[in-house]
């Protein structure tokens, strides 16, 4: 495996959080932070398939650029989602 660049800051809650990005394309590949050690994010588009099922819910919207169009989702959340699964 080859080595990974990693960026990391403080999270809207406080805690850290680190952005993995593969060293040789520069692609962001998956996030981990300190509020939830056992959790971690995955890009879709790390996964080459078109069948990829459509989000169903959008977080932490008021900070989204402002080109991102979020209509294809059911529930917006301005900031994080509500704890329990996704409705």
């Amino acid at each position: 495996m080859r080595a990974r660049n990693i960026y990391e800051r403080d999270g809207d809650s406080g805690s850290r959080i680190r952005f993995h990005f593969c060293s040789n394309c520069g692609s962001n590949l998956y996030w981990e932070g300190d509020r939830n050690p056992a959790l971690c994010g995955i890009t879709v588009g790390s996964f080459a398939d078109p069948n990829f099922p459509l989000p169903t819910y959008s977080q932490w919207e008021e900070s989204k650029t402002g080109w991102l169009d979020v209509a294809i989702v059911t529930d917006h959340f301005p900031q994080g989602r509500l704890p329990g699964p996704p409705s």
